[in-house]
This record gives structure tokens, sequence and C-alpha cells, in this order.
């Protein structure tokens, strides 16, 4: 076994910190390990990810392809069942209320209540949306839970899977021989079709 190419590579490496800015006299020189001037020798230097010194970054160059659903998500300020329990019985919990002792943040997203927690107030809670774990613990403690119109929230119906039907084979009946018309009678019947066109 060869302590130097089995065992130092597979060690785990105890590599001191270099102190940077501490002067010629710390040994490191005048610029301290820190390279010549730019920003990088600067003290509290934030290179964003993806800079590449001004020019256009690649995640720029590059362009768009493809479809995404971001845009189109459905966004909620979350709100814990738990938490509900500051206000006191028979309340009306809604987002002006949520944001007046310090539950929301803004009111620039509909709220969404979900069932972490327990919730030992009857309260009436007044949101966008609820969880079916939050909507059955609302219920169980004796309160209600209504959308923003006031009425009593319902979670909407299941949608219908859609199931393709099956392509119907269409049954091809055997055609039955038509013998062809003597010539003796297909002259007078186009004589026929002649005479009773009007002349221009």
């Amino acid at each position: 076994m060869s302590m130097i190419h089995e065992i130092t590579p597979g060690s785990l490496r105890n590599k001191l910190r270099k102190r940077k800015g501490r002067g010629e006299s710390s040994g490191h020189g005048k610029t301290s390990g820190r390279g010549n001037k730019g920003s990088k020798a600067r003290v509290g230097t934030y290179i964003k990810r993806g800079y590449e010194g001004g020019q256009t970054p690649i995640f720029r160059r590059f362009p768009k392809r493809g479809f995404s659903n971001y845009d189109f998500a459905r966004r909620f300020s979350i709100v814990n069942l738990g938490d509900l329990n500051y206000f006191e019985d028979g309340a009306l919990v809604d987002a002006a209320a949520l944001r007046e002792v310090g539950l929301l943040p803004n009111d620039s997203l509909p709220v969404k209540v979900l069932g972490e927690g327990e919730l030992t107030k009857k309260l009436t809670i007044q949101v966008s949306w609820y969880s079916k774990s939050a909507h059955s613990k609302i219920a169980a403690a004796g309160g209600t839970a209504q959308n923003l119109k006031g009425e009593a929230f319902e979670f909407p119906k299941p949608k219908k899977k859609f199931i393709p039907r099956e392509p119907v084979k269409k049954k091809v009946a055997a055609e039955e021989p038509t013998e062809a018309k003597p010539a003796a009678e297909a002259k007078p019947a186009a004589e026929a079709k002649s005479a009773e066109e009007p002349k221009a």
C-alpha cells in the first residue's frame, strides 16, 4: 500500500483560508492574493452569475424556444391553519384582517389556507381558496369556510376523464355486378336529353 497514491487522495483537504488584504508584511505581497486592480480586487464586490465582463451573456445570446406554463400558474399567499388561533371566537378572518395582524406581506396575491396545525377557535374565514384538510378542520371546529363573495366555499367538481371512442369499422357491402346497357338503349336516352335542353 502506497501512502501517497492510495491514502492521501482519499482524505479530506484541510486547507486554511488565505487572509487577503493584510499588506506587504503578510507574506503574500502587495496585492495579498487579490491579483491586480479590477472589480475582483475590491472589497464587497458582488459579481452576479453569468456576468461576462459587460458583453451580452450567453443566456441572452441564445434564442428562446418552447412553451412554459410559468406565467399561467396560480399563485397564492399561504396562511397555515394553526396561525389563525390568534383571532378570537366568532371573528371574521379575511385578507384585510390577516394583513393587519402581520400574517400577510401584502394584498397583491389571493389567500389560500393550508391545513397545517390545529384550529381551536370557531371562526368565519373568507379567503380565495382552501386545501381539503383545512376545509375539513374548519368545519370540525365549528367554523365556516367562505369564498370572497361570502358564500359557502365548495370545491369544483372533478373533470370527466376524456375517453376516446374506438373507431367503428364500416362493413363494406358486396357490390353486385351491374350489366352494361346495350348501346341501342343508351342512344335514344341521349337524344331525348338533348331535345329537352333549350336552344340558345
